[in-house]
């Protein structure tokens, strides 16, 4: 690849410290906001302004219009009751909102945010936060597979368990677990940070491209180019910082936590001679 800088591909696998400012799709945002970017048809919302919904006779979409007229009322703490386990609810939300939801969440929840706070009392099932760009999503009990897939940014949170697949192609943003994580943990991961306080199952981190994980318990094996690397002071205060955060930091603070990376042999495959795919396959 002609003129390509050969020096700015990579940076050291791991924590990164360079600002991630700002957006590219400038047709989407408008840069005159005096408190940063934000789409151009965002609602103006008071979050001392409550609002419940009752969401027990009512289907998916019903709830998502709704949570939009209540934003487009200037209402900017919304309650969900009685969510019944439905799937693909409070989806697509680009506006700043106190979201609470007392209750559990089917399929497919709260994905495709970009800003709110979202509080959830119960579980969680597959593609939790699917896609999520920012804000904060805490889950108070345990969560299904495939959580925070392709998660870009802000801080997805489970306090339980979690199950496999866990940020699949997470391309940024922090994914925390209470618990432990399944099979395939970090497949394909490309930036961002994982954080488990429990143990991980088979083939964490496989085939991961970027990015950080940070296991608490213990690890059933490594998938193909996932490797062990220092734990350093910087890890140490994030780790603590973030835990504090979420109220989750052990008593025994963070010494014990085990940072994976990826490898850097998956980088550049296609150049690798037939003997050495075999060594890393």
């Amino acid at each position: 690849m002609e003129g390509l800088n050969q020096d700015s591909v990579s940076h050291e696998m791991g924590m990164h410290t360079e600002p991630l400012t700002g957006r590219d799709i400038k047709t989407m945002f408008t840069l005159e906001n005096e408190g940063g970017y934000g789409y151009h048809d965002a609602f103006d919302v008071d979050y001392n302004k409550r609002a419940e919904i009752n969401a027990d006779n009512m289907e998916a979409n019903e709830v998502n219009n709704q949570i939009r007229d209540l934003m487009a009322d200037g209402h900017g703490t919304i309650v969900i009751k009685n969510p019944g386990a439905k799937h693909s609810i409070a989806v697509g939300i680009l506006n700043r909102l106190n979201l609470i939801i007392e209750g559990s969440l089917g399929y497919f929840g709260v994905g495709l945010l970009d800003g709110p706070n979202v509080r959830i009392t119960g579980r969680v099932g597959w593609s939790c936060a699917e896609n999520m760009m920012a804000g904060t999503i805490v889950i108070e009990k345990n969560a299904g597979s495939t959580f925070g897939a392709a998660l870009r940014g802000g801080d997805l949170v489970c306090k339980g368990s979690v199950g496999s697949r866990t940020g699949i192609d997470m391309k940024g943003g922090s994914i925390i677990v209470g618990g432990d994580t399944g099979a395939f943990s970090g497949f394909m991961m490309q930036r961002g940070r994982m954080l488990v306080c429990g143990n991980a199952g088979k083939n964490l981190g496989d085939s991961m491209y970027d990015g950080t994980i940070y296991i608490g318990g213990e690890i059933r094996d490594l998938g193909v180019d996932a490797v062990p690397a220092e734990l350093t002071d910087q890890d140490k205060a994030w780790l603590t910082r973030k835990l504090k955060q979420y109220e989750l930091l052990p008593k025994k603070g963070v010494d014990h936590f085990t940072k994976i990376v990826a490898g850097k042999q998956l980088w550049n495959y296609d150049n690798l001679e037939p003997t050495e795919k075999k060594i890393v396959l």
